[in-house]
């Protein structure tokens, strides 16, 4: 499950981690103009951990996903550039 939330800054994105087994916690997206934070609550220690992407590292994760293994390089027109491995 999930929400969004459209604020004055961002765009908000929470993913809920429902269903049978072992559930992590919820993971909160915050998308701003110039970079992507992604948040979870660590539950052994109660603080929210806090990774931070800009646009480049979340398109180069974007199309990661798509690809097979190896080295990929993007030209910014989203297509990536070669594979090396």
């Amino acid at each position: 499950m999930f929400t969004i939330e459209h604020e004055f800054d961002a765009t908000v994105v929470t993913l809920v981690d429902e269903g049978p087994g072992h559930l992590q916690e919820d993971i909160t997206i915050n998308a701003f103009d110039d970079c992507v934070t992604i948040e979870q609550l660590d539950p052994r220690t109660e603080r929210v951990q806090k990774i931070t992407l800009s646009i480049a590292q979340l398109e180069d994760l974007s199309a990661a996903l798509d690809l097979p293994e190896g080295v990929y390089r993007l030209v910014r027109d989203g297509k990536p550039a070669g594979r090396d491995g």
